[in-house]
């Protein structure tokens, strides 16, 4: 059914107080103005009231365009009316007296309306295309990639430190409760400054991350440095892509990382001065598995901690003579290939499968093992027993972390003459000998130097396990 036309009313001279008292009828009106060109009043059966003007266009179409809504105020505005502004009677007839002028000089006044209307949805839909929810999801979908088109390991970690939290498998991103996305859900990206950075920075390293749990109290300067490493890298992408003009990330405080450790068990060829490595794996049997056995994997590969506990069934050769890594599982983003020594292998050989779990060391069938930290307490204290046991109740051991057995494997194989080449290539590292321009040219893998190597290191930990270490060893 047609809507029906509002009813033609005469041009009278509008006064304010008329405007004010004018009452609404059962249909749409319109008041021309008698005192300018066009303008109407115009009344919503509601009682809504606004201001519209009529007129021909260049081509000669007739069209309407309305000016902005009754202001009743009984206060004229400072500044010239616009269209879309409040306007009082006054304030209408000189807005609608000016589109007059303008249409007297050809300009077509309702193509430059729309062109401008357009031109603000436009610079609204930029501004919040460039907000820090945006920008964190176009860092962490387009840049945080490898050179295999993967996103590289960790990079969950970076998407919640920066307040987006990605499901397990696929799907959307959300916002972190009052984490940094949600934090600064309309915050322009090119709005924050320095100042902002290291309040963020300080904060998390002072009382956590915004909007996830705290793992430890009290101060973190680790905790600190993972946002201030997380906040660099992607205000560097974003400068570099001209997103920013300026990096706010420049020269703001980041928390010193610690001083190198030098830690590693006592790994000697003497077997009388290699005490803690047998007492190391005297607590692995104790403790037992899925800990026990990942911590003697550990020592006897070198492999780093995670390389080692979210191992899968998968990776590992049908004979479980090599653990292939993809470059996802690895610090360098490279695919390694661990050789595994006989000892190794028997360890692997008898962990228990769980019913549909594809990890090798796991405790619930359905995640890797984790709880590293209580483990480890157990560990030590198993570790400090057997120390007690063989020597005097005065016995100590230094403090030593998981990541140490990275270090004692290295230093050990150096120990009983493994050239530093090799003990290189074993651990994955591109470094020293396969650094720079040396490393762009020399793609050796030293694949049956590395497992001569772990085999021979796997023969001297059991050596020292069991009391004898020969000269063949050396």
């Amino acid at each position: 059914m047609a809507k029906p036309k509002p009813k033609r009313q005469p041009a009278q001279r509008l006064t304010a107080v008329a405007v004010a008292t004018m009452k609404p009828g059962k249909r749409r009106r319109e008041i021309p103005d008698a005192d300018s060109g066009g303008l109407k009043l115009i009344v919503q059966p509601s009682g809504t009231k606004s201001w519209a003007v009529k007129f021909r266009r260049p081509n000669g179409k007739l069209v309407k365009l309305t000016l902005g809504p009754l202001d009743q105020s009984g206060r004229e505005a400072a500044t010239e009316p616009q269209v879309g502004d409040p306007l009082t009677l006054k304030a209408a007839r000189v807005l609608a007296l000016t589109l007059v002028r303008q249409r007297a000089r050809n300009v077509d006044v309702f193509a430059e309306h729309h062109a401008s209307r357009r031109r603000q949805h436009s610079a609204l839909v930029e501004a919040s295309a460039h907000t820090y929810p945006h920008a964190v999801r176009a860092f962490i979908d387009d840049h945080r990639v490898d050179r295999t088109g993967q996103k590289p390991r960790r990079w969950r970690e970076v998407a919640r430190l920066l307040g987006l939290a990605y499901p397990p498998a696929s799907g959307e991103p959300t916002h972190i409760k009052h984490g940094l996305c949600d934090r600064w859900r309309e915050k322009p990206i090119a709005s924050i400054n320095g100042d902002d950075i290291y309040s963020v920075i300080e904060e998390a390293r002072r009382s956590g991350v915004p909007g996830l749990v705290r793992r430890n109290t009290g101060t973190s300067d680790p905790r600190g440095r993972r946002m201030a490493d997380a906040l660099g890298t992607m205000f560097k992408w974003l400068q570099k892509h001209r997103r920013i003009a300026t990096d706010p990330c420049f020269g703001i405080h980041r928390p010193p990382p610690p001083a190198a450790r030098d830690r590693v068990l006592n790994v000697k060829t003497d077997v009388r001065a290699a005490d803690e490595l047998r007492w190391f794996w005297t607590a692995c049997d104790a403790v037992g598995p899925p800990f026990g056995s990942l911590c003697k994997l550990l020592l006897l590969t070198g492999c780093r901690l995670n390389e080692i506990a979210r191992m899968t069934r998968d990776e590992l050769s049908d004979d479980l003579a090599t653990l292939r890594l993809p470059g996802t599982r690895t610090k360098n983003g490279l695919p390694y290939n661990v050789p595994l020594p006989p000892l190794a292998r028997e360890i692997i050989a008898s962990m228990q499968q769980l019913a549909g779990c594809n990890y090798v060391f796991s405790t619930n069938g359905k995640t890797p093992v984790s709880g590293f930290s209580k483990y480890k307490a157990r560990f030590d204290a198993v570790m400090l027993a057997a120390a007690k046991a063989e020597q005097s109740r005065t016995t100590t051991i230094t403090p030593w972390r998981l990541h140490d057995l990275r270090r004692s494997c290295s230093t050990g194989m150096a120990s009983i003459g493994i050239p530093p080449h090799i003990v290189e290539a074993a651990l994955n590292h591109v470094s020293g000998a396969k650094a720079g321009v040396a490393g762009t040219y020399n793609r050796e893998q030293y694949e049956p130097e590395k497992r001569a190597a772990l085999e021979r290191w796997a023969h001297h930990v059991a050596g020292i396990v069991n009391g004898r270490v020969s000269m063949e060893n050396v």
